[in-house]
């Protein structure tokens, strides 16, 4: 029993396609000759949903390589069902060689999904995404769009290995980059590393960015239960995508949208999933923007309440021992979920017709070394202070507990030129106590806020055994970095914030469990310093990059664009 057992189904005419195929005039007549002269025939397309296949396949994005077949599992279902899938790419923002990071072109993806999905004749979509920001970035099109959408996420890789040692995405190439540079690692061994860390299709499989979003897309009802912990190699994966073709037909015919389902407790259940898996902070930012497509404001004092109170219930690297292949084998997401209790609110409706809590009814964990109560509340904490009056996050369930109480003398970088200029300079006044700071590192200073904010430790003490210490910047991290890495600072220094009056020898003191960051500088200093500061010159001056910097809104409002936060409806196009 589903909801859609009480949904009246649409008729033929009803459907947003029979705009362009199904009326007796002179432009139905050429959309209908050129689907002719594709090699459909009418009964390809009369009276049958046009679903379209969003694709985020390219030969730049190897975390996506598999997309082309499982493009065709979903045509299967599809076809099975009496639909039309019609493939249409869009852009992969793959996340590897997207330069200066991907996360400058999220929007753009998310910009390029609504107007696809607008501007075409499809009744419904399935959305194909996996790395990091194709997840969020296609759901954020999804969500201002709002016809029905499901979302095929592209599962994980296959564990790593190296001399019979698992590795893990990105969290062990810092691990053994760090080894390299402190003298500790071979050439020939690093080498080997490289040919051993990503063995096949799928995104990270460590719980980073890529795991966690698309947990919060399972989570938030756009995916199939179970959908996200599948690994991208195992056959049942190809089966999930059968079955979202599958069912993205019926939601064509009921009209079962993400406004029907998407609610402000859906997104409270991502938080509380996103803290209980000890997620990504990228999530944050991301949650956030998606939010504000869907009409829900997220403050950030709503992911420290939510992470005080929610058990951290996944042993996953980074901050952990597993990897997603061992999660999925545990039980998955479901068994999880199920196991949250009364920190979820099982009532939300998902994608299916059916309520969170029906999907996970009865799932079970295999293994209690994967999935069990780790710690008593989530990973992620949102710091506030005279540094950070917008807030600033820290994922110290990643981090050397000895460091959440922290004071130094902070060591300034003016930008990562800087920082990678001078890092290595034996006579680099630095010391284990001190608090790096990197600046210009944020939605307009870098641009784009790239992943930077695990700055690299000085050389001279890796040497010496140092292996952590307080980094805070504007950047994000990778989901896959670890350490007592301060992110998101905003204002960002690039427009202002008290990040830009910092300099070396500043006293920074850091309070995990009080929750603040504060520079140790006087009010009548800090104003002394505004008095001499200037912006720097932007990074554009025209194109898609102008477009960015003119209108990014800072990470804690989620680094959307101000036009494109959830407002009036947008008319469907004419047709003429």
């Amino acid at each position: 029993m589903t909801i859609f057992d009480s949904r009246p189904k649409r008729s033929p005419e009803e459907l947003r396609s029979w705009r362009w195929f199904g009326r007796d005039e002179l432009r139905s007549f050429g959309h209908r000759s050129r689907a002719k002269q594709a090699g459909l025939d009418r009964e390809d397309w009369e009276g049958k949903p046009v679903i379209g296949i969003l694709n985020s396949w390219s030969d730049l994005n190897s975390c996506h390589m598999h997309f082309k077949v499982l493009a065709e599992q979903i045509k299967r279902g599809v076809l099975q069902a009496g639909g039309l899938p019609m493939e249409v790419p869009v852009m992969s923002v793959g996340e590897s060689y997207t330069k200066p990071t991907s996360m400058l072109y999220r929007n753009f993806l998310a910009m390029e999904t609504e107007e696809m999905l607008r501007s075409n004749p499809l009744d419904a979509a399935v959305l194909m995404g996996g790395c990091d920001k194709t997840t969020p970035a296609l759901l954020m099109g999804a969500l201002s769009m709002d016809i029905p959408v499901i979302y095929v996420p592209a599962g994980p890789m296959l564990r790593g290995n190296w001399r019979g040692e698992t590795l893990g995405s990105g969290s062990d190439a810092w691990k053994y980059w760090d080894e390299k540079r402190a003298g500790k690692l071979s050439e020939e061994a690093w080498c080997e590393i490289e040919d051993g860390i990503a063995r096949s299709p799928g995104h990270c499989m460590t719980m980073g960015t890529a795991s966690t979003m698309t947990a919060i897309a399972e989570t938030l009802g756009f995916s199939l239960p179970g959908a996200s912990s599948i690994p991208a190699s195992d056959s049942n994966h190809m089966r999930m995508a059968t079955q979202s073709g599958r069912l993205i037909v019926e939601n064509a015919w009921r009209d079962w949208k993400p406004s029907d389902f998407i609610t402000a407790d859906s997104f409270d259940n991502a938080i509380a999933v996103d803290m209980a898996i000890g997620g990504s902070t990228n999530a944050i930012v991301h949650l956030i923007a998606m939010a504000g497509r869907a009409g829900v404001a997220l403050p950030l004092e709503k992911f420290d309440e939510i992470s005080r109170r929610v058990p951290l219930m996944a042993d996953m690297r980074p901050a952990g021992k597993f990897l997603m292949e061992d999660f999925y084998f545990a039980g998955g997401l479901p068994a999880l979920l199920n196991a949250m209790g009364e920190h979820l609110q099982r009532d939300c409706l998902t994608v299916n017709g059916r309520s969170l809590g029906e999907n996970i009814e009865g799932a079970e964990i295999y293994n209690e070394k994967v999935i069990r109560k780790v710690a008593d509340s989530g990973g992620t904490t949102v710091l506030r202070g005279n540094l950070c009056p917008d807030g600033a996050v820290i994922k110290h369930s990643a981090a050397d507990p000895k460091l959440l109480k922290h004071t130094g003398p902070a060591l300034v970088f003016e930008d990562y030129a800087d920082l990678k200029a001078r890092l290595d300079d034996p006579d680099l006044d630095a010391t284990p106590d001190s608090v790096l700071v990197l600046k210009n590192a944020g939605p307009q200073g870098a641009p784009g806020m790239p992943e930077w904010g695990m700055l690299p430790l000085p050389k001279k003490l890796l040497e010496q055994g140092v292996r952590d210490m307080v980094r805070i910047s504007d950047a994000r991290m990778s989901g896959t970095s670890y350490g007592t890495c301060v992110l998101h600072v905003a204002p960002e220094s690039a427009v202002g914030g008290p990040l830009a009056l910092v300099q070396t020898g500043d006293l920074i003191e850091l309070d995990v469990a009080a929750r603040t960051l504060a520079l140790k500088v006087s009010d009548e200093e800090l104003a002394e310093r505004r008095k001499a500061w200037s912006p720097p010159a932007p990074h554009y001056a025209r194109g898609y990059g102008k477009l960015y910097l003119d209108h990014v809104t800072q990470a804690n409002e989620g680094c959307d664009f101000d036009f494109l936060h959830h407002g009036p409806d947008t008319p469907e196009p004419a047709i003429y």
